[in-house]
């Protein structure tokens, strides 16, 4: 009997059927809400441990967090039906996030030590000309120093996690003098959290052993219809500043701060992204789109809204608050293009250009350099301290 069974199930359904018949039943595993499997993130990278932590707030807001990076990896949102969606792209395992030679990304990370570029990964600190690691190259020899050196930046950086409660994760990393050129051996947390039951506030602070710079921020890819089947064109944005700071051909500030008046750019009354992203204005032709620093009117008033995005589609509206005196909102340009569109990605999809919208907090790119602008130094003795609140709503 056990060879006929054998021959018309299988091997592997034989041995299900015997095991049952011990008393035993294999058990699907827990999901979250937004259908990760959390096993399918434990791991060990140089002896610390990785996994998946998941805060939920009281109305039904669920965000999922590796502390490989300090990444979200989802972030369930209800919608104007109240349903859920997952509103951030990302991976649904822990080996793709890791395969940087393949699938090189900084979805959802937590950005450090530098966000964003610093030019030919180069600046002068106290008399001292520091030389970063300079990990993103341009045509003409142009080679910045972009997130903090990228695959061996903070994102790909394992982080000590304390789950504080349901709706607090800490995490902390120490990055040694020298790496990637910066100076000072830094320790800093991410400190994720839900507040009021809809927004995911997040609070970075860091102190330092000698002078050095530091620019940390989130990197969540934003699509707040969930449809990832199509370009996110429909997305309305709308951004609280009156200038932006110009960049050259290879993405870099030239120093120069424009109006946004009469231009592409000028997000101050809410407009879908999509209504001038194939614009021939030099600023958005170049970028293939938006990836761009604007000057936020704020101040540093993290009560004011600094940026929002809606989706017509779902009815999710999301306000973002910061202390920080710019945003870089970019547009996903070169998601799906590449090799890119090949990637599957997480529940199976695979990602199209200008499928999500990126909104993150920091000091102007290319600071250190720009002594006029808000300085990124941190002294001995200083702790950083950077804030960001991302609120969710429906209308």
């Amino acid at each position: 009997m056990k060879a006929l069974k054998a021959s018309i199930f299988g091997f592997g359904a034989l041995m299900a059927l015997t095991m049952m018949s011990c008393g035993e039943t294999q058990q699907a595993p827990e999901l979250t809400a937004s259908g990760l499997n959390p096993a399918k993130f434990d791991t060990i990278v140089n002896g610390d441990t990785v996994r998946l932590y998941t805060l939920k707030g009281d109305k039904g807001m669920e965000v999922c967090i590796t502390n490989y990076g300090g990444r979200v990896v989802s972030m369930m949102i209800p919608d104007k039906n109240d349903s859920l969606v997952d509103v951030v792209l990302g991976f649904d395992n822990i080996a793709q996030y890791m395969d940087t030679e393949h699938t090189p990304t900084d979805y959802g990370s937590s950005v450090g030590r530098y966000a964003n570029r610093i030019n030919m990964g180069k600046f002068v600190l106290n008399g001292d000309t520091i030389q970063l690691k300079q990990n993103d190259r341009h045509p003409g020899e142009r080679n910045h120093c972009l997130h903090g050196g990228g695959d061996t930046g903070w994102m790909n950086k394992v982080y000590k996690a304390e789950q504080m409660d349901d709706q607090t994760l800490k995490l902390t990393i120490v990055a040694e003098d020298g790496e990637n050129g910066f100076p000072g051996t830094v320790t800093a947390t991410t400190t994720y959290k839900i507040v009021n039951g809809n927004t995911l506030d997040i609070t970075w602070e860091a102190t330092t052993d000698k002078p050095t710079i530091i620019n940390q921020t989130n990197h969540n890819y934003y699509n707040l219809s969930g449809d990832l089947e199509n370009a996110a064109y429909d997305q309305v944005l709308y951004v609280n500043a009156d200038s932006f700071t110009e960049s050259d051909e290879s993405y870099m500030p030239t120093g120069k701060i424009l109006s946004v008046e009469g231009t592409p750019m000028d997000f101050r009354t809410p407009h879908a992204v999509g209504d001038s992203i194939h614009s021939e204005y030099y600023q958005v032709k170049n970028a293939h789109g938006y990836d761009h620093n604007w000057c936020l009117n704020t101040n540093g008033d993290d009560t004011q809204v600094c940026a929002s995005l809606y989706s017509p589609k779902s009815g999710i509206f999301m306000e973002m608050y910061t202390n920080e005196p710019g945003v870089q909102v970019y547009s996903g340009n070169f998601q799906g293009v590449g090799g890119e569109e090949n990637v599957v990605r997480k529940l199976g999809k695979k990602y199209l250009q200008h499928v999500s919208v990126c909104l993150e907090s920091q000091k102007y790119p290319d600071s250190p350099n720009h002594p006029e602008w808000a300085s990124p130094v941190l002294n001995p003795g200083e702790t950083y301290y950077s804030h960001a609140a991302y609120k969710f709503s429906v209308k």
